[in-house]
């Protein structure tokens, strides 16, 4: 999702909990990942992988000069014959400790030990963050999580864009004196979105 639709979407939600939400989320996982150098682990559930959330995080990381970002994305199914970026198991994450971090996007319980595996990565260190549907003990096992429910105003994958975003948007400063495209673009999506002036 770009600049101008994150901008729109954000308009969109203004008076929610959720601009406020995803901030606070991205500020947690920024800040989890940032000083350690990297080492952030993507995961979801057997049914749902959040490949979207991985290619977004990979887009901000490169947007926003922060490498840390780039996710490995952990799947359930891995192949040996998958390219490397596709091949990693749950082994990794019973390989997790400290200075790693793993986001469990679990918009139901997880099965196949999952829940073990994330268990044990965070007694072995691992900062465990969790964009959920209100699974008690996927919440539970989190050191931050961001609870997305049936009734809620938005769903589980808007607010994976959201998070996404404003992770990168969170990232260093741009150089002063130089703004970069997505400067520009984000600049241009606000004066776009922004009411009108009053007139008397």
């Amino acid at each position: 999702m770009d600049a101008v639709r994150v901008a729109l979407l954000r308009e969109v939600l203004a008076g929610t909990e959720w601009p406020a939400a995803t901030r606070r989320f991205a500020r947690t996982l920024r800040s989890s990942v940032v000083p350690q150098g990297g080492g952030l682990l993507l995961v979801g559930t057997e049914v749902y992988e959040p490949w979207h959330m991985a290619a977004h995080l990979v887009d901000e990381s490169t947007w926003s000069g922060l490498p840390q970002l780039r996710p490995t994305l952990v799947r359930h199914r891995a192949e040996p014959g998958d390219p490397a970026h596709l091949a990693v198991g749950l082994g990794r994450i019973e390989a997790a400790g400290r200075g790693e971090t793993l986001l469990l996007v679990a918009p139901e319980r997880p099965g196949g030990g999952l829940l073990e595996r994330v268990h044990d990565a965070r007694r072995a260190g691992a900062t465990v963050l969790t964009l959920d549907g209100g699974d008690a003990e996927v919440r539970g096992l989190a050191h931050e999580a961001l609870t997305v429910d049936d009734g809620d105003d938005v769903d589980l994958d808007t607010v994976q864009h959201l998070v996404s975003a404003a992770a990168g948007e969170n990232g260093a400063p741009a150089p002063r004196g130089r703004r970069t495209f997505r400067d520009r673009l984000s600049r241009l999506a606000d004066q776009l979105t922004a009411p009108p002036p009053a007139r008397w």
